[in-house]
């Protein structure tokens, strides 16, 4: 397409740059000619050669005329390999070599000598061998196989004509004849391939590296376009998405990360006209899709400029513009501000209907750290899982927190319109539906499971512990899953490392105890008075006592540089990690039931199976509704492994910085 060269810096240059191309042609055809002469004289050379073997072929026994010493001249030639008339190499096949060497070593009366083609026999019928000797052969074909002619002009079409031109007053029969030739269309055809291959042949090669990708602005009918030439891959993607506005195809994301973010030439809301010729205005976004999938190399776009960028609606029809890349050196991307949250939900783009690409949606589970890279539609955030930049060229896309938010309160309002369906109590339930929540979700036997809140992300920032504030450490699990038997074991081993929290009462003291040592006591009065102010982390009732474990309490213990060891009940966990004590809380999930009822028996119980069964069950439950606040899971499979990865996981809060909520830093 040409381009307008304005002002007169633009008329002079343009000659100057016309006559250093053809000055390159020439050079280019003289070396061809150089090339082919060449060739002529190697197969002249190789002719002798070939003959020789032959000669061997048909009087093996006489001797053996070791081509190696035969050289080759002109480029690309091949040491003991000759060329035949026609150019291509004579190669020795496998089976050829095997022969020679069996009757060499048939020929050879010295036992050394035939111990050494002995050797070479088997290393010839090794797989390894044999592989290598095949490459070589297909290496040696490509590089001797002669050139094909270079071409003399790439106007045969042009030249066509002004010869039928000239013939058009022509009566005689030869001119007739020439000018019925020209016409006919098979040889028109022949001459528009001839031009098109000959004008790529000629294309002079570039004098440097190119600066980046190209980008051009001209005129397409009546508008101002640009036109943008990316190379195409496999193993790249764009990361571009395009959606329809009408007839017309818009690029309606540019994801971070990608070929297209780095070559800084295609915007959200540019239109997409043309893909290498191929008129994309009027096509779905799913023709797009197959259209750009069967194309590779080249790629050259015809866009309308966006004046501005504009979000994506909220649900758009798109494919991924995938598997393409950008030649030459790309900008450095500016540093982006990024947020690290951590999911407290599953997400699976392969079952939303609602993500804009499923190709570019980022998969991720309950736990996993994200780095939010971009925040510009609030509906879809662009994130990269924690570890996996540099496996993950292309940012991901997942769903903005808010409308996480409204979509999941959708689900659950569909879900509790059907279940007074269920229980027949439609009409009561409507009338009282904080009732019906409560009796829903049964916070009791769910460990009073908050069902107003809607999880979705957490603001996260790594934080290293101090060396004389440690971190507690706080063990979670259902009952006889080993965790008190894990706590007591290494405030055992390690007493001057572990303590436990001296716990709250309003029993009365008994003989021997100490107050602040076995516990806490105090009256009832100001144990209610505690558990009014929030002071305690869990409290209950037994026997008509309270007993309760404060921050306070964790606080004393930390205060002496010790780590301090907790077991707790899943709904401590919130009143816990609002306080400022930083915990790290590691979930001890039980093994199979099998290996469950072993582990009890040696401890001297002997569980039922639906026993089992509901400790199995309860971990399930809990990991469902809490596993968004485990730091760490340990399955106790075995009490010594399970203690040897618990102290593994604590070592580590002194040597690597741990995700926290960013909160607790402000």
């Amino acid at each position: 397409m040409p381009v307008d060269c304005p002002g007169d810096l633009g008329a002079r240059t343009l000659p100057v740059r016309r006559s250093a191309q053809l000055e390159r042609i020439r050079q280019q055809q003289e070396d061809r000619r150089r090339r082919e002469e060449d060739g002529r004289s190697k197969q002249e050379l190789e002719l002798n050669s070939s003959m020789r073997l032959k000669k061997l072929a048909q009087n093996p026994k006489v001797g053996i005329d070791n081509p190696t010493f035969d050289p080759v001249e002109g480029p690309g030639g091949l040491m003991g390999q000759g060329l035949g008339l026609g150019g291509a190499p004579t190669l020795l096949e496998l089976e050829d070599l095997l022969m020679s060497l069996k009757q060499v070593q048939h020929c050879l009366s010295d036992s050394q000598s035939q111990e050494d083609v002995a050797l070479v026999l088997q290393l010839v019928q090794k797989t390894d061998f044999q592989k290598a000797f095949s490459i070589h052969n297909a290496v040696a074909l490509h590089m001797n196989r002669p050139s094909p002619p270079f071409p003399l002009t790439a106007r045969v079409q042009g030249l066509a004509q002004e010869v039928q031109t000239m013939l058009q007053t022509t009566q005689q029969k030869d001119g007739l004849e020439l000018n019925a030739l020209l016409t006919s269309p098979h040889l028109q055809g022949l001459m528009q391939a001839h031009d098109i291959v000959a004008e790529q042949e000629m294309q002079p090669e570039p004098l440097g590296p190119p600066d980046g990708p190209l980008e051009t602005l001209t005129q397409y009918g009546g508008e101002t376009v640009k036109i943008v030439r990316l190379e195409k891959a496999r193993d790249i993607p764009l990361g571009a998405t395009v959606r329809n506005d009408m007839d017309s195809v818009i690029v309606s994301r540019i994801v971070k990360g990608g070929a297209a973010e780095r070559s800084g030439l295609l915007h959200e809301g540019d239109e997409v006209l043309e893909i290498n010729g191929v008129e994309i205005r009027g096509k779905d976004v799913n023709e797009v899709f197959d259209i750009l999938a069967e194309m590779h190399g080249t790629l050259t776009f015809v866009l309308i400029p966006s004046a501005q960028i504009k979000p994506p609606p909220l649900k758009e029809t798109v494919h991924p513009m995938a598997a393409l890349s950008v030649p030459g050196p790309l900008s450095p991307l500016p540093p982006r501000p990024q947020v690290h949250v951590k999911a407290h939900f599953d997400y699976d783009p392969s079952d939303d209907p609602y993500v804009p690409c499923r190709e570019l949606g980022l998969c991720f589970q309950k736990g996993d750290i994200l780095h939010i890279i971009s925040q510009d539609d609030p509906n879809w955030w662009q994130a990269y899982r924690d570890g996996d930049e540099e496996n993950q060229p292309l940012a991901g896309l997942v769903p903005g927190k808010s409308f996480q938010q409204q979509r999941e309160a959708m689900k659950q309002t569909i879900e509790e319109d059907k279940e007074p369906e269920k229980s027949g109590k439609l009409w009561c339930a409507k009338k009282n539906k904080k009732k019906r929540k409560k009796i829903l979700y049964n916070a009791h036997k769910n460990d009073d499971y908050d069902n107003e809140e809607i999880l979705t992300y957490e603001e996260m920032a790594l934080y290293h512990q101090p060396a004389n504030r440690k971190r507690p450490i706080a063990l979670i699990g259902p009952p006889n899953c080993g965790q008190n038997n894990l706590r007591q074991r290494l405030m055992s081993s390690e007493p001057d490392r572990f303590a436990g929290a001296v716990p709250h009462t309003t029993r009365n003291r008994r003989e021997m105890e100490v107050n602040g040592r076995e516990y806490h006591f105090v009256s009832r009065q100001a144990f209610d008075a505690d558990t009014a102010a929030g002071k305690f982390i869990e409290s209950g009732e037994f026997e008509k006592n309270l007993y309760g474990t404060s921050t306070d309490s964790v606080r004393q213990v930390i205060n002496t540089g010790k780590i301090c060891l907790l077991c707790l009940h899943t709904q401590s966990l919130k009143v816990l990690r609002s306080s400022d004590l930083k915990p790290y809380i590691i979930f001890i999930a039980p093994p199979s039931q099998e290996r469950l009822r072993a582990l009890l028996v040696k401890e001297g119980k002997n569980p039922k199976p639906e026993e089992l069964r509901d400790i199995i069950e309860k971990a399930r439950e809990m990991e469902q509704n809490f596993g968004h606040l485990f730091d760490a899971a340990i399955v106790n499979t075995d009490q010594d492994k399970a203690y040897q990865e618990l102290l593994r996981l604590i070592n580590k809060l002194d040597t690597e910085p741990q995700w926290v909520p960013s909160s607790w830093l402000r």
